[in-house]
């Protein structure tokens, strides 16, 4: 029977950032996954770093926007017709926490997660020999209209209050800043704050390496089998069963499969969301992500090609892909980025794991001492993998947390 201080279930960027923090405080650890690192949402992100974000996704604010989605005619999102009565409540929520007063206390609540971000990326990817992965070139966002750029007044004047750097720019302006574009939008916004990896995937792994180099144990696994032990915890893996002090869920969208059945049900939604990878049209190089707000999609430079990312898809976790985002995307994408041919016949899915105010939870799960919960990250995982891993190693050792971890607790939703 092996024993160790802690298992962190879900390998993940949130779960082997956990897993590194927690080896580096000293702690014995097991980071547990059916698969390998990194190869399920975290693969296939748009590979930012969002230091500078202020305000989350929110729910259509116009009629004529949510008429648009509910027609199917949206590049923004898709639902299928089936699964709306059980997203429902959900969505409700979800509009709720899309008031104003509601996106304020999310960004007052989140940015002393979102401040840190790209810090505590760029020390892990320092030790873990990653740095030629990191782009430190900011992100943008181009609008087709002045009406719409007009529409983030109250983000940016929170932004100056905040001290969150950013540049408004003509077209002009943005193709100075990124000539392989073309000039088919009215204003730009760069937010230099941010950063981004050109290969997300290889980022985890080698957050992995570096783990394992400081005595860290990878074990396949199924966290399904997590259950009570005693005063710990026991789950049982490829190896045989393992015991732990502390386990931690860090399962994105599968983390209900564990969680349910000890009666722990927290409102996680799922967003479903796709990409398509182009190689490159020309010859001049993206050389930061760009997004498109008022159609719903993200173009961003990889080592493996242009990736198109795609918004929000709501539908059940496990029902088979719908990319029709793409059929309403990509005319609009072809008039502003350079898109030559697919690189890849086949669409990758994953499935962003989403509690209805766009915070995760992160802290003690209710009741049950020596749990821990980390999922529910949203748009995010990517974004907040190091400083998740850095809060939830303060929590479990004793220390001083760097912030208040209250905005995340479970217990907001009980």
């Amino acid at each position: 029977m092996a024993r160790t201080d802690a298992v962190v279930l879900g390998a993940g960027i949130v779960g082997t950032s956990i897993a590194l923090h927690l080896v580096k405080r000293g702690l014995s650890v097991a980071l547990v996954d059916r698969g390998g690192p990194g190869e399920e949402t975290s693969y296939g992100n748009a590979g930012v770093i969002e230091g500078a974000t202020v305000f989350p996704p929110a729910f259509p604010p116009r009629l004529w926007s949510l008429l648009r989605v509910g027609l199917k005619r949206s590049p923004e999102a898709n639902y299928h017709l089936a699964f709306l009565p059980r997203v429902a409540p959900w969505l409700f929520s979800f509009w709720l926490a899309s008031r104003p007063k509601k996106l304020l206390e999310f960004a007052f609540a989140m940015r002393p997660m979102f401040s840190r971000a790209v810090a505590e990326h760029e020390a892990l990817m320092t030790e873990a020999g990653a740095l030629q992965y990191l782009r430190k070139t900011g992100w943008a966002k181009i609008y087709r209209s002045q009406k719409t750029f007009a529409e983030m007044a109250p983000e940016l004047n929170l932004a100056d209050e905040l001290e969150i750097p950013y540049r408004a720019l003509d077209p002009r302006g943005m193709l100075e800043l990124e000539p392989a574009l073309k000039p088919a939008f009215e204003r730009a916004i760069h937010w230099p704050g941010a950063a981004s990896l050109n290969n997300p995937l290889a980022v985890t792994k080698a957050y992995v390496a570096r783990y394992e180099a400081l005595g860290g144990v990878m074990l396949v696994g199924d966290a399904r089998t997590l259950h009570r032990n005693g005063s710990g915890w026991r789950v049982d893996t490829a190896q045989g069963a393992l015991d732990a002090q502390h386990a931690v869920v860090s399962l994105g969208p599968w983390a209900p499969d564990v969680l349910d059945p000890m009666g722990i049900h927290l409102p996680l939604g799922i967003k479903r969301g796709y990409h398509r990878q182009f190689r490159l049209a020309g010859t001049v190089e993206m050389r930061r992500p760009v997004v498109d707000p008022d159609n719903g999609y993200c173009v961003t430079p990889m080592q493996q090609g242009i990736r198109v990312t795609t918004g929000a898809e709501f539908a059940d976790r496990d029902a088979p892909p719908t990319p029709v985002q793409f059929e309403r995307l990509m005319p609009k994408a072809l008039e502003v980025y350079p898109l030559g041919d697919r690189l890849e016949e086949g669409t990758w899915l994953g499935k962003r794991p989403c509690f209805p105010d766009s915070r995760p939870v992160i802290g003690p799960a209710p009741g049950q001492k020596g749990l821990w919960l980390a999922y529910g990250h949203a748009h995010w995982g990517l974004t907040l993998g190091p400083t998740t891993g850095h809060l939830v190693a303060d929590l479990i050792t004793g220390a001083t947390p760097f912030c208040d971890p209250a905005p995340y607790a479970a217990e907001r939703f009980l």
